[in-house]
């Protein structure tokens, strides 16, 4: 029998530095993805969706992800700054 392992400790700043480096990867998918959603918009009688209804939907998106980037980014230079002093803070870390 080999002994439990015991409960794996991140600290809180190193966790949410990860968390929020991997949200700033999926930002652009996620733009792509949310971008694309006029392409479907229509109906079966082949008429297209209206030019202003489409715009007014891809200048939201596009307002909604530079909002979320400036959020992730904020968050990921605060954790840099977080760094004990002496300490650099390097790829691995992130």
């Amino acid at each position: 029998m080999s002994a439990k392992p015991g409960p794996v400790f991140l600290e809180r700043r190193t966790y949410r530095r990860r968390r929020a480096a991997d949200a700033a990867r999926l930002l652009p998918f996620l733009g792509v993805v949310l971008i694309g959603v006029p392409l479907l918009w229509g109906d079966e009688s082949a008429e297209m969706a209206k030019t202003t209804r489409v715009m007014l939907y891809l200048f939201l998106v596009w307002v909604l992800l530079a909002g979320l980037s400036a959020i992730i980014s904020r968050n990921l230079d605060k954790g840099e700054d977080d760094a004990p002093p002496g300490e650099t803070p390097t790829r691995d870390d992130m």
